[in-house]
């Protein structure tokens, strides 16, 4: 579950981790007073108007039909309050959100940190995650923080450090110590950073993180060390331990097919081919997709019914599969091990004489528990539905249908 930056800094600030302090709206009049109360609480001129949406690249992206980029800065509550208008109910484009950008619901007018001081400031990278091949988290940080990270990582790799944690032992002193010499901070510096590095590894054990992202992690001409921008990615199976968190959940940031297949327990993910599938299993699920891409077809979608699949879950399953209309065929392959090819098929019909006429071919692979049974089921059932013993003859229809 992704978190929008005010949320991350609000969980952030509750394990003492330091952060650039702004305000949330979602009007823009709303966005001038935050800017009076920001100028008020810290006596700069400058505040920054930043777009909260899921997506990286908002300072380089801009929203549809206007020069407006996603993170600005203003200097007097009148731009404060025009960039905020022309981010608010626009759509934002940048290079994670693809050319159908992302609606600004709510901006973060936020303090600016770029103040005058008796030392340079300076921009670093720090991201937390756990490394799958090790077993263990990673600290991967870098001295050239801010917006083009991804360009630092492909032509300089060797100014990405990476510090591995054990999860049973925790983030050691010694470690947080590296991190503050490799990134060449010194005295006062040095020590705000070994604190930060310690709370934010807190942060991100405590909250059950999958990501803790940290771009720019920025040392203030004063010698703070501050989180300026925050990207926190919430482990789903872990909010039954943490109800509070769930409800920062923002489903207008999701993909609505993806919301609805959630309702109904079915793993989903939106695709842009033409062929959509139903499968029980995940390794099953990514078999299939390779035979449909073998055939000459494109996966329009992931979709894993799970083991108790019933005729709710399949025909919840169709309904989400025919809104895509790129979809120009559908393939159920079961394999019956726990749930019973029967049931499945009896689902597929019930779900067919549901929703209706469908005009897209569907072809069914039964294997397994019941599977003579389940295509006797399909074969009289009068339906347009085709079946197949082996993956490669339901592959091959699938083939014939896209063609």
């Amino acid at each position: 579950m992704n978190l929008h930056e005010y949320q991350a800094k609000e969980l952030l600030k509750k394990y003492n981790v330091p952060v650039q302090e702004g305000i949330p709206v979602d009007r823009a009049d709303a966005a001038e007073e935050a800017y009076k109360n920001l100028k008020v609480q810290f006596g700069n001129n400058f505040a920054v108007v930043k777009a909260q949406i899921h997506a990286g690249g908002r300072g380089k992206g801009k929203v549809q039909g206007t020069e407006q980029r996603g993170v600005a800065v203003g200097k007097s509550a009148e731009e404060i309050k025009n960039i905020a208008s022309n981010l608010l109910g626009g759509t934002l484009v940048t290079i994670q959100t693809g050319p159908a950008g992302k609606v600004v619901n709510k901006v973060l007018v936020a303090q600016d940190v770029y103040y005058p001081g008796p030392n340079p400031v300076k921009e670093f990278y720090l991201s937390i995650l756990l490394d799958r091949t090790k077993g263990q988290n990673v600290i991967m940080y870098s001295t050239e923080g801010g917006m083009d990270i991804e360009e630092v990582a492909h032509n300089t790799p060797d100014r990405i450090f990476k510090e591995w944690v054990h999860p049973g032992g925790g983030l050691q002193a010694f470690q947080a110590r590296k991190i503050a010499f490799n990134l060449g901070l010194k005295g006062e510096a040095f020590k705000n950073c070994v604190k930060f590095v310690t709370n934010l590894y807190n942060a991100y054990v405590g909250l059950d993180c999958a990501m803790l992202e940290i771009n720019p992690l920025f040392k203030t001409a004063d010698e703070k060390i501050i989180a300026v921008d925050c990207k926190m990615g919430l482990d789903d199976n872990s909010l039954m331990r943490h109800p509070e968190l769930e409800a920062l959940r923002d489903i207008s940031e999701e993909d609505p097919t993806e919301v609805e297949a959630g309702k109904y327990n079915l793993n989903f993910v939106k695709l842009d081919g033409n062929v959509g599938c139903m499968v029980n299993g995940a390794g099953l699920a990514m078999a299939t997709m390779d035979m449909i891409k073998l055939s000459g077809g494109e996966p329009a979608n992931f979709l894993d019914v799970g083991g108790t699949a019933n005729a709710t879950t399949v025909e919840a399953g169709f309904r989400i599969i025919l809104k895509d209309p790129k979809v120009k065929a559908i393939l159920i392959n079961i394999f019956g091990g726990i749930v019973r090819c029967d049931r499945v098929a009896q689902g597929v019909i019930d779900a067919y004489k549901s929703i209706g006429n469908i005009t897209v071919p569907i072809i069914v692979r039964l294997q397994g528990t019941n599977a003579e049974e389940a295509k006797k089921l399909i074969e009289e059932s009068g339906l347009k539905v085709q079946s197949a013993i082996l993956l490669s003859e339901a592959a091959a229809l699938v083939g014939k249908a896209v063609a």
